[in-house]
């Protein structure tokens, strides 16, 4: 006896846009399509990324004012959009300043429940849970800021440079450091001629201007200097990748011993 089975209606992917033509009604559940498909977009590309910078949010340095580029940052979930540009002044105080966006608590209306936020120059260097760090810098008094890099290991340059090592990017699993930093790093490498393998095959990486994977970065350090892996902080990381490169520079490369580099430790 054939059985006849019941198909259930299940829905699977879709695409569903709004159809607006002259005549017909304008319903709610249009306009909510609208609203909630570059949303639901972003939540699902990015559900599995750390918080953190997404794309943009770069910082220029004019004469007396620092400018934030467009971008998107994710903060516990949820995607903050700078739609246009945004300057505030500076000052040379010639102490440590942390350049900061500070998330306030939600705002609810009749017809909206808002997040904003507010961009700040702070003297306190620790960050805050309602706090993303855009970069800081020491600036001396007389001298001039600068966001220009003359090479990867300038990045850490104390005085009077944008320092972007400590800022966290969104990527999957675990923040990262700036795709900006590494870009620096590949192009050094390449330039060096190491024949390494793995020096090569990371700067490739570096070079696309994506986010690198916090994971692939450790595994990279540990293979090529033989150390721990282990979730070394953004200061280590910059440290060892230095090291990797003034190396390279020298033409000495790191010892091996039966074909594993030489155990190295950076403070």
């Amino acid at each position: 006896m054939e059985v006849t089975r019941r198909r259930e209606e299940t829905i699977l992917f879709t695409h569903v846009y709004p159809s607006f033509a002259k005549g017909r009604i304008l319903k709610k559940e249009m306009l909510e399509n609208i609203r909630d498909y570059p949303r639901t977009f972003f939540d699902i590309q990015y559900e599995s990324y750390s918080d953190g910078i997404i794309a943009g949010a770069n910082v220029q340095v004019g004469d007396d004012h620092l400018t934030i580029t467009r971008g998107i940052v994710k903060h516990k979930g949820r995607m903050y959009m700078l739609e246009s540009e945004y300057s505030l002044p500076y000052y040379a105080i010639g102490t440590e300043t942390v350049l900061k966006i500070r998330f306030i608590e939600e705002v609810v209306s009749p017809d909206f429940i808002s997040y904003s936020t507010e961009i700040v120059l702070d003297d306190q260097l620790q960050i805050q849970h309602d706090e993303r760090e855009l970069g800081r810098f020491k600036l001396k008094k007389g001298a001039r800021l600068r966001a220009t890099y003359q090479d990867f290991d300038d990045f850490a340059t104390e005085y009077n440079t944008i320092n972007l090592i400590h800022v966290e990017h969104a990527s999957f699993g675990n923040s990262t450091l700036s795709p900006v930093m590494l870009r620096y790093f590949a192009t050094d490498m390449l330039k060096s001629g190491s024949s390494d393998p793995y020096d090569i095959s990371f700067a490739m990486q570096c070079m696309k201007g994506e986010t690198i994977n916090r994971e692939l970065l450790l595994h990279y350090l540990a293979i090529r200097m033989g150390i721990d892996y282990t979730d070394y902080s953004n200061v280590q990381i910059h440290k060892y990748l230095a090291y990797i490169l003034a190396d390279t520079k020298g033409g000495r490369r790191t010892k091996r011993v039966g074909g594993v580099p030489q155990r190295i430790i950076i403070d």
